[in-house]
Order: C-alpha cells, then sequence, then structure tokens
C-alpha cells in the first residue's frame, strides 16, 4: 500500500469513533502507541497528524492524542491498554507494531483498533482475512516478514564469501521473533551459512551484543525487524561502521 493510502487509512478509520463521540461534551482521545521512541518516530507522527488534519481533526482542538513511545518495553503494554480499555478512548493507533497490535487485540473487542505490522494479520489473529476484516481492528500489513529471506539472500550475494553471520534479534517482541528465526534459519540452511542467534531488548544489550562480536567476529549481521531496533538506527549504524561489520537491516 502507497504511504499516502496507509495515512488516508489511518485519518478515515480515525473519524467514525469521532463522529460517534460528536454530541460529548468532551474532546475525544485517540490512543498512539508506539514501540519505537519519540525522536525517532518524527515522521510517522507527522503523517499520523497529517491524515487526522485531512479529515477535519486538529489535534488540540476537536480531538486529543494520547501518545505512549514504549521504546522497547514491550512489558507495559498489558497496564497501558488496560488504562486505555477503562478510560474508554476512541480509537487505539498502533502503527509499527505487532507486540501492540496483538495486545490491543486481546485488551477490547469494541473499541477501534487501526494497526500496522510486518507479517500477516490474519496469521496473527488480529483479522479473519485480508478482504472483510471482521471484529474491531483494521490496518495494513508492510511484510516485512515475507522478505527476510529475501534479505538474507542478499546479503549473502553482496558477500559471498560470508559464512557466520550474527542474527540479532529482539526476544521481547515474541511472535516476530519466531517469524524471523523460522524464516532465517530456513533460508540460511539452502544458501550454506552458519546463523549464530544473539539477543538484545535494551540499548545496553545492544552495546554489549557488539562489545562480544570483537571476541567472535561473525562475517555480518543480520537484524531482526523490531520496532525498537528500528527507532536504535543511529547506534546500529555507528557500531557497525565502528567494527566494520556488514550488516542488513529490515529499513532504511
Amino acid at each position: 500500500m502507497r504511504r499516502r493510502d496507509f495515512v488516508t487509512l489511518f485519518g478515515g478509520t480515525a473519524a467514525w469513533p469521532l463522529a460517534a463521540h460528536a454530541q460529548r461534551p468532551s474532546v475525544p482521545v485517540i490512543a498512539f502507541v508506539s514501540g519505537r521512541s519519540a525522536d525517532a518516530s518524527v515522521r510517522v507522527a507527522a503523517a499520523f497528524h497529517k491524515g487526522l488534519n485531512e479529515t477535519g481533526y486538529v489535534e488540540g482542538q476537536n480531538v486529543m492524542v494520547d501518545y505512549h513511545w514504549l521504546e522497547g518495553q514491550y512489558d507495559r503494554l498489558p497496564a497501558v491498554f488496560a488504562d486505555l480499555v477503562r478510560r474508554r478512548v476512541a480509537v487505539i493507533a498502533v502503527p509499527g507494531s505487532s507486540p501492540a497490535a496483538l495486545a490491543a487485540k486481546a485488551a477490547t473487542t469494541t473499541i477501534p483498533i487501526v494497526f500496522g505490522v510486518g507479517e500477516d494479520p490474519v496469521r496473527l489473529g488480529l483479522v479473519a482475512n485480508l478482504a472483510r476484516p471482521g471484529g474491531n481492528a483494521t490496518g495494513v500489513n508492510f511484510f516485512v516478514g515475507e522478505v527476510e529471506a529475501k534479505r538474507l539472500r542478499l546479503l549473502h550475494d553482496m558477500l559471498p564469501k560470508a559464512v557466520r553471520v550474527a542474527v540479532l534479534v529482539n526476544p521481547a517482541n515474541v511472535s516476530n521473533t519466531e517469524t524471523t528465526l523460522h524464516i532465517v534459519q530456513e533460508a540460511a540452511h539452502t544458501l550454506g551459512l552458519q546463523i549464530e542467534i544473539v539477543n538484545a531488548t535494551t540499548i545496553s544489550e545492544i552495546d554489549t551484543v557488539f562489545a562480544s562480536f570483537a571476541r567472535e567476529r561473525p562475517d555480518a549481521l543480520f537484524v531482526h525487524p523490531d520496532g525498537f531496533f528500528v527507532s536504535r538506527a543511529v547506534q546500529f549504524a555507528t557500531l557497525a561502521a565502528r567494527d566494520k561489520i556488514p550488516a542488513a537491516y529490515p529499513v532504511r
């Protein structure tokens, strides 16, 4: 789906509950929950605002947006959504986070949910099917999971002599990690690569992983498509350049 279509989806979907609440004296609240950090999500937030504005909603005037930047702390999700459900927010937006989308779906069957995920939403259980989602959730699939094997193959094409590849995953992002490992292990076997699974859930653990590369240096690094990892793009680029480790990422 094109970026404009995605923005319109967020804005357009947000319109249905807002209209229903128009007669209420209070301004409706949209919950925006992201696995990333705020400073790494400037473009995403700007696109979200643009979509709202195109449908006649201006933050601080006729709608409020309640932001939650998890910075990879997925264990906070149950408490966050329990609070949002208790407060009866108008819409829950969970762009780019499978864990947040799943937690939202588990928390409510009535509040509309708009998601953006990197893998099949039907397999995740977010929707019944793509043509007719059913239930209270709808959104888009970025097809990140579907290109994992291709991404490993491209890394192999660029480094044909590479044998040992470190695959960095975030075990806190359970569903996405399981999908990545399954796909990558199958692709690695086909390509004749040896993969080593390394874990990180925090900024300091990412530093620790790169420190370990000094002792057991891999030929390349393959980074799992996780929202927290995406928000640490500068850290990854800096460390990989410092240590001269070829790396493949899910986004630029």
